[in-house]
């Protein structure tokens, strides 16, 4: 128990105590400028019902606000989105960086340096590549004939989500990639003897070998993605600030907390993304079973 102390110490400094000051908040009126001063209101930032007089009346706070379910909405579309794209495509990297060929080391290097380079930099740079006039996704795109004016690709609502979600699958599938492929590697090369031996075509083996015993390691991929991507927000923040289209729980939090000055009810948002993500995670560890080792039971 006591080698335990300086690990709880340190969660409970990092984690445990800023998660509850931000619930404590939120049950307040804090503002940036007077949080010392702040008074309790109860849950007037998520529910407040201001009765006219009249025998009418009407439902403020953070859930009847469609602001707050539009970024609801986009986050849990970016998530399910991004998260299945990089499974796909992260198995099928791991599967080819999985053989043996020459120059094999090489490639798993630089597979990785997408998920090495910063995300703000990875932002950045994306950004100037899908810039409208200058941008040589526009200028490639044109020159093959696939498009016959440029795109503003993070400006316009019909096509910023799509930015977002192309530069967050580019990044973050060797992420998924790697750890599939820790998988792969598990897997006896005497069980692939084997079915070759006994003529099983590839694809079946597939199917009925290796994706049964990679499947906990996917599992443990998927959750590590999917808690990443419900909390996007710096992609978000670089490439499209201030759009309905690809708002997300991060951002609209964000903004209440400093931008608009409404602390306690980013704060609020703040407290709502948390439980959403743990409920998200108990259930699906609960679904599929899975231990913190992420076998299977």
């Amino acid at each position: 128990m006591l080698f335990l102390v300086p690990m709880l110490v340190t969660l409970f400094v990092v984690a445990a105590w800023p998660l509850m000051r931000t619930i404590w908040f939120s049950l307040t009126d804090a503002s940036l400028d007077l949080i010392s001063q702040a008074e309790w209101v109860g849950f007037r930032n998520y529910l407040e019902y201001v009765d006219y007089g009249d025998g009418e009346g009407e439902y403020f706070g953070l859930l009847v606000d469609q602001r707050w379910w539009r970024a609801v909405w986009n986050t849990v579309w970016f998530s399910v989105v991004s998260v299945s794209f990089e499974t796909l495509f992260g198995l099928i990297i791991a599967l080819v960086l999985h053989q043996k060929f020459l120059g094999r080391g090489i490639v798993r290097a630089a597979v990785l340096i997408p998920w090495a380079i910063p995300t703000i930099v990875s932002a950045r740079m994306w950004g100037w590549m899908m810039h409208d006039q200058f941008g040589i996704l526009n200028d490639m795109a044109e020159r093959l004939g696939l498009i016959s004016e440029p795109i503003a690709w993070t400006a316009s609502p019909d096509t910023a989500m799509i930015a977002v979600l192309i530069v967050d699958i580019w990044k973050t599938t060797p992420f998924m990639a790697l750890l599939i492929l820790a998988g792969l590697q598990m897997v006896p090369d005497d069980i692939y003897e084997a079915a070759k031996l006994d003529g099983v075509p590839a694809f079946r083996t597939f199917r009925k070998v290796t994706l049964p015993l990679i499947l906990p390691a996917i599992l443990v991929a998927v959750v590590f993605r999917a808690l990443d991507a419900l909390r996007i927000f710096d992609i978000i923040y670089v490439l499209t600030p201030n759009t309905d289209a690809t708002r997300t729980m991060s951002v609209f939090a964000r903004e209440n907390l400093f931008d608009f000055d409404q602390f306690a009810y980013g704060s609020a948002a703040s407290t709502v993304l948390f439980l959403i993500i743990a409920v998200i995670t108990i259930a699906f560890i609960m679904a599929t079973r899975m231990d913190l080792e992420g076998k299977r039971s």
